[in-house]
């Protein structure tokens, strides 16, 4: 059970040996208003306003409220490596506000691609519970804001991929054992007929670093929300599957416990960490783990070092901007603690 007192990635989830996280995203647009591509500075501060207003002060709100403007680059980037911003929100700050619970496991970024982008995010695998919060704040800003629907095409968003359901659902999945057989490519080949797409850490155009891959929809447009979900959890379900399947072919063999244990012996006394080199070892951890090969170590560990070894969330911890070899020291010494 999930603890209130904790952010959304510092819980367990559903699959957690497997799924590191579940995400649903509204792209969303206001009705009567130009799409941000074309929209003046006075149009944005508008939106910005109207959101706001949608969650009065003077009343309990769940949301804390941000002009992006208020944070520095590295409190930023810190976002992006917890998702709780995309990374396309990241590059321009002018303009845009943010709207977080205080577990971050939903957030509101004002001034993306579209007006606005709901997100939901839950530990492990987790699709209902994330859709049933999404509609549930999708609706009540609806009321309030008034979204923009064309009863033929659904709603209205900036990029016509997004048109219909304006929702992307994806899954997060850590999948070593099928990189390794290099199955991985092939599967996004099939997925990809399915209308579902493989991407990397941080969705398009990113790179798999750690062996974790995001799974989601393609097709907004002529299905419900309901069916892309359902057809996600059933390709994920046997994702899992077969990963599970590749984990325990190698249960046994001393090469791969060999590299198990040294992959945790360098994070254990590692004095420089670069975050390529981090990942690639946590990788092989993770799954020694997840495969109850250390004591004392669970995949929950290593998922809470993923966030913390990021080189925004070490800036912040230390309160300052710092060079890379100033960061790979101060990894180094974050993963060697938690995993003593």
């Amino acid at each position: 059970m999930a603890d209130k007192n904790k952010k959304w990635y510092q819980n367990s989830g559903a699959d957690g040996d497997v799924v590191i996280s579940t995400r649903i995203r509204l792209a969303r647009d206001l009705a009567h208003l130009p799409f941000p591509a074309r929209m003046t500075a006075e149009q944005r501060e508008e939106i910005i306003n109207r959101v706001f207003g949608a969650f009065p002060e003077a009343q309990p709100c769940a949301f804390e409220r941000h002009r992006m403007s208020e944070f520095s680059p590295r409190a930023i980037l810190s976002m992006v490596e917890r998702h709780l911003i995309s990374r396309e929100f990241a590059r321009d700050p002018s303009g845009e506000a943010l709207l977080v619970t205080a577990d971050e496991g939903v957030s509101i970024m004002v001034g993306e691609e579209d007006h606005l982008r709901i997100q939901v995010m839950r530990p492990g695998f987790d699709l209902d519970s994330a859709w049933q919060e999404a509609t549930c704040w999708d609706d009540y800003l609806d009321t309030r804001l008034h979204f923009a629907f064309d009863e033929r095409l659904g709603y209205l968003t900036q990029c016509p991929t997004n048109l219909g359901t304006g929702m992307r659902a994806s899954v997060m999945l850590h999948l070593p054992a099928l990189q390794e057989k290099g199955i991985v490519q092939q599967l996004a080949v099939t997925v990809s007929k399915l209308g579902l797409t493989i991407r990397g850490l941080y969705g398009e155009g990113s790179k798999p670093e750690g062996a974790l891959y995001q799974i989601s929809n393609q097709v907004t447009l002529g299905i419900t929300e309901q069916e892309a979900i359902d057809n996600l959890r059933g390709i994920v379900s046997q994702i899992v599957r077969e990963e599970r399947t590749c984990r325990e072919a190698l249960r046994g063999s001393v090469a791969f416990e060999d590299r198990v244990f040294r992959a945790l012996g360098l994070l254990q006394n590692a004095r420089l960490l670069t975050s390529s080199e981090f990942m690639s070892l946590a990788s092989q951890v993770r799954m020694g783990a997840a495969l109850n090969m250390l004591e004392g170590i669970t995949p929950d560990t290593v998922d809470a070092l993923l966030i913390d070894a990021g080189a925004g969330a070490i800036m912040e911890a230390a309160g300052e901007d710092l060079d890379p070899a100033q960061r790979d020291l101060r990894r180094a010494q974050l993963v060697r603690e938690r995993l003593r």
